[in-house]
């Protein structure tokens, strides 16, 4: 009688809370399909949009490894540049399509993921961090230098007429609204499937205990290394489509260290190890940023990092779990009331 009873109720709240799950995404892709025509071409909100879609997606990718595997990587923005110059230099040099262009710098990415993993892996909490934040800044640096890929002045794309197949748009910019948008839907689902996998629940192992982690058969280093080619080559595709809207690319725009602080940021301030994390995170620091840019007309370079910080500070003294750790504080408040 009491299984009976206990049965009921789950077994009728589960497809409810399935399908207010399913209505509420229908409804909530249906406004951002939409939400381009709503903005009657505004190009400010259209920009604003599509990097708010670009960060969410760079900062799901760095979660892969930082946040599900606990390796905390302040040198991911590597991965964005070498993605931009890979796809770049094929196109200046070789006349590659953009889009076989996006998927070597998918290769190139998570080749050089692996390669800079494979040591790196060997150490262990700040030393991680540290060799991570060097190798990034050594490649920024080498790359102001090297003449092949234009050195400090960098690289322009060749213009080509607007479509999809050369992936570039001049006049209209909504289709790298559609296009940032199916990065990040496709990014966030894998990350929801990932999360239930074998290779989600083992990265998570490693995250709490790798010893323990190793003494039931799991490699730690192997599980390691593939997350970080699969956040790699993920920084890959977001650094094309990055050289592919501005059509220009030098190494403080695509390889500067601030670019790996504000996607470590961005799922630290959401929440790290969650799928909503990042995509909070982004559309809280970087409508920050981009409004702080107006608001003081240029001059406020570097101010958005200094709010940054300071909400960092907050989070982490008030929810260590950042933002989605309140939500789900007050979640289960509300259900006990």
């Amino acid at each position: 009688m009491n299984q009976t009873s206990r049965a009921i109720p789950v077994a009728g709240l589960r497809p409810t809370s399935s399908m207010g799950h399913a209505v509420a995404f229908a409804v909530l892709a249906a406004i951002l399909l939409l939400l381009p025509l709503a903005l009657g071409g505004r190009p400010f909100e259209l920009r604003l949009l599509t990097i708010i879609f670009l960060y969410a997606t760079m900062g799901q990718a760095w979660n892969i490894l930082g946040g599900y595997a606990g390796q905390t990587s302040l040198g991911h923005g590597l991965f964005f540049g070498l993605g931009a110059y890979t796809s770049t230099v094929a196109a200046v040099t070789f006349g590659l399509n953009p889009w076989l262009g996006a998927v070597l710098a998918v290769l190139v990415s998570g080749a050089a993921g692996w390669l800079i993993g494979l040591p790196c892996f060997r150490l262990r909490s700040h030393y991680f961090v540290i060799a991570t934040l060097i190798v990034a800044e050594s490649v920024h640096l080498l790359f102001s230098e090297w003449s092949f890929v234009g050195a400090a002045i960098g690289l322009e794309l060749p213009i080509r007429p607007a479509g999809w197949l050369n992936f570039e748009f001049h006049r209209n910019k909504v289709p790298y609204y559609y296009i940032a948008l199916a990065m990040l839907t496709s990014v966030t689902l894998f990350v929801v499937w990932m999360e239930r996998s074998k290779i989600g629940h083992v990265l998570k192992a490693i995250r709490d205990d790798e010893d323990a982690a190793r003494s039931l058969g799991f490699s730690p280093l192997r599980f390691k290394l593939i997350a970080m080619v699969i956040s790699a080559g993920i920084l890959g595709f977001c650094g094309t489509f990055y050289a592919q809207y501005v059509l220009l690319i030098d190494p403080p725009s695509v390889l500067s260290p601030s670019i790996s602080v504000v996607i470590a940021l961005i799922a630290i301030f959401g929440g790290i190890g969650t799928v909503a994390g990042p995509i909070i995170g982004s559309v809280v620091l970087v409508t920050i940023s981009e409004y702080s840019r107006i608001y003081f007309s240029g001059g406020g370079r570097n101010l958005d990092l200094l709010i940054y910080g300071a909400l960092i500070m907050l989070v982490a003294a008030y929810c260590p779990g950042g933002i989605m750790s309140l939500v789900r504080r007050v979640y289960a408040r509300n259900r006990k009331a």
